[in-house]
């Protein structure tokens, strides 16, 4: 993918489609997942793996996270519908839950979302502004680092993000 404008490097144009790839671990062969998502963005996978999720952060009026099962033939559903939210980066907990970077520059929309394996929000952690991704940290994995438009957070929560994510 290309950079859009100079505010993030040196602005170029695209060199393949803004899309997402499959690397097979066996043949090490990358092929595109066939769909025609608007702007994959933050993605992460269920803590057995065997699910990957995808924000879809261009469809409008909504966005969308979609669910894909990795061993399928790369169809998909919706799995979220974040409305007029704008949903950035993601990480799954060892519970299956999605912490999602929320957020467009208004008080009732910034910070992180909490998304229970059936789809529901279940939770919000309120920032002073746009979140644009997380992490978790610490020696227990408990510790949730949010990126935010000028600000960086962190906070101790009742769970603990996946290995490797």
């Amino acid at each position: 993918m290309g950079i859009w404008s100079w505010y993030e490097g040196n602005k170029a144009e695209p060199e393949l489609p803004h899309s997402v790839y499959r690397v097979d671990g066996d043949t090490g062969e990358t092929t595109l997942i066939p769909d025609t998502l608007k702007g994959p963005n933050g993605l992460c996978f269920s803590p057995n793996e065997r699910l990957l999720y995808v924000i879809e952060s261009r469809a409008v009026p909504n966005r969308l996270i979609h669910v894909y099962d990795v061993a399928s033939d790369g169809r998909n559903r919706v799995f979220y519908n974040a409305g007029v939210g704008t949903i950035d980066g993601m990480r799954a907990d060892i519970d299956g839950n999605h912490w999602c970077g929320w957020g467009m520059g208004s008080d009732e929309l910034d910070g992180v979302v909490v998304i229970s394996p059936g789809g529901q929000a279940i939770g919000r952690i309120a920032l002073p502004e746009r979140c644009a991704n997380l992490c978790f940290g610490g020696f227990h994995r408990n510790r949730l680092f949010m990126a935010a438009s000028q600000s960086t957070y962190s906070l101790y929560v009742n769970t603990q993000g996946t290995r490797g994510g």
